[in-house]
């Protein structure tokens, strides 16, 4: 009862850690999409402004053109001086330029630049037409967004970069954090767990040899060998977990038969485990009682996936650089949306257990030995198939 209800408080635990992820990542974009909305309706309301200031900086200059000389303009003359940050290019009827100001010319063609600047002041429908007392004459104000108003327009999009890069450089300060405090809890458990079990077994080690010599034609006593020496290798196993361990070639093929051949003695008689491998021997650098650990998780989930009755298929197949290990079963699958967090720490479908199985031989494999391990197929009801990818 007390390991269901551990087992229980570590999923949720996960399952917390990964909702207030989710929720940060939502209140962050959340944010950033208010700022870059209010920051737009900024710009359309300037934008607004400008457009009704070049309205009457537009009947100002009809006003000059049209004055007689009894005609105040000092009102006039105001408005149209008042405009220093407005691009604009008056052109006549005929299309040619009268008058410019506020726009910034490159190079020495000013001529060309200014027909081009006021194509494309057209093209985006900043024009306002200027009709004179003559009929038929008549000019065109052409005028463009002011160096504040295009400052203004870019700013929500560099502050919304600047944002998501602040947002991203958080989370993974905060993943690494995340990983670094499960990188202590996987190390401190694996080492207090060794010592732990390094006693009792140099204590089992010593019954069993004064029991071989006082009984050399028991039985048993060489299979109670066997079993202490299994307690070496999960203690050795524990010991290595948290630390890099050291890799040596290891022919795959014994390695592979080792584990199979010690789940097969230990399972129910309706499983079978077939294990399909080349002849020749397969050389792979690995820590093979760490990697026999990965095999016999999957084996022993898919034990439990089978009820207890079914087919362990294990194939070997391999290329100039890799090899590949697939673990079938006949079990009762995992469903797609699943295929991800099986990988996941506490993450069971199981009543008993605590989920950890298939993260650490995830663990095993892509950190120890630089490989991959994944889901290659599932389906309800029929079976799964794990791959393991290695290099040579």
């Amino acid at each position: 009862m007390r390991k269901n209800i551990n087992r229980v408080y570590v999923m949720e635990w996960f399952n917390r850690t990964r909702t207030i992820k989710f929720v940060l990542i939502i209140i962050a974009v959340a944010l950033g999409v208010a700022s870059l909305v209010f920051s737009n309706h900024l710009v359309s309301d300037l934008s607004d402004e400008e457009e009704a200031r070049m309205e009457i900086w537009t009947e100002a200059m009809r006003t000059l053109n049209s004055a007689d000389e009894g005609t105040d303009l000092s009102l006039v003359l105001t408005v149209i001086r008042g405009n220093s940050t407005i691009p604009v290019i008056v052109l006549d009827n005929k299309g040619g330029i009268d008058s410019y100001s506020n726009v910034h010319i490159q190079g020495s063609d000013t001529l060309g630049h200014l027909m081009q600047a006021a194509a494309a002041m057209r093209e985006a429908g900043h024009i306002i037409r200027m009709d004179l007392d003559e009929p038929g004459e008549y000019y065109d104000v052409c005028y463009d967004d002011s160096l504040i108003l295009k400052r203004l327009e870019a700013y929500p999009f560099m502050q919304f970069a600047v944002f998501a890069v602040f947002v991203a450089v958080a989370l993974f300060a905060l993943l690494s954090m995340k990983r670094y405090e499960q990188n202590r809890v996987w190390v401190g458990l694996s080492k207090e767990t060794a010592h732990q079990l390094g006693t009792p077994i140099s204590s089992l080690m010593a019954w069993t040899e004064m029991l071989r010599a006082t009984y050399p034609d028991d039985e048993l006593i060489p299979e109670m060998s066997s079993d202490v020496h299994r307690l070496e290798v999960i203690a050795e196993r524990f010991s290595k977990i948290g630390s890099l361990p050291e890799t040596t070639p290891e022919n795959l093929n014994e390695v592979l038969l080792r584990v199979t051949d010690y789940i097969g003695r230990r399972s129910s008689e309706h499983v079978s485990i077939q294990v399909r491998q080349p002849e020749r021997p397969i050389m792979v650098r690995m820590c093979s009682p760490l990697f026999e650990w990965v095999i016999e998780n999957l084996c022993k989930n898919a034990i439990d996936a089978m009820n207890g009755e079914g087919s362990i298929a294990i194939h070997v197949a391999q290329t100039a650089e890799r090899v590949y290990i697939d673990v079938e079963d006949t079990g009762k699958g995992i469903a797609k949306s699943h295929f991800q967090s099986v990988f996941s720490p506490g993450f069971t479908t199981k009543k008993r257990g605590w989920g950890l199985g298939l993260s650490l031989a995830k663990r095993i494999v892509e950190s120890y030995h630089k490989g991959r391990i994944f889901v290659k197929h599932s389906e309800l009801g029929k079976g799964t198939t794990f791959r393991i990818e290695l290099r040579k």
